[in-house]
């Protein structure tokens, strides 16, 4: 491996599931952004992306979602 690689945690490995998932769907609505998509609100699969994002930050331990 080298140096610059690193091997993904769970919730990494979870996140990047979730992106491949979400990449797909905007490729089959001809989107470049979910903003762009018409099902944005309430989409599962947008909406699993944004949930892995956060445990992929927090690592699984929850608590606030700050900006």
């Amino acid at each position: 491996m080298a140096s610059n690689e690193k091997t993904l945690d769970q919730w990494e490995l979870a996140r990047e599931e979730a992106k491949a998932k979400l990449l797909a769907c905007q490729k089959e609505h001809g989107v470049e952004s979910c903003m762009k998509c018409n099902k944005i609100i309430g989409c599962p699969i947008r909406n699993e992306y944004v949930q892995k994002v956060y445990e992929s930050m927090n690592k699984g331990q929850g608590g606030g979602f700050e900006f």
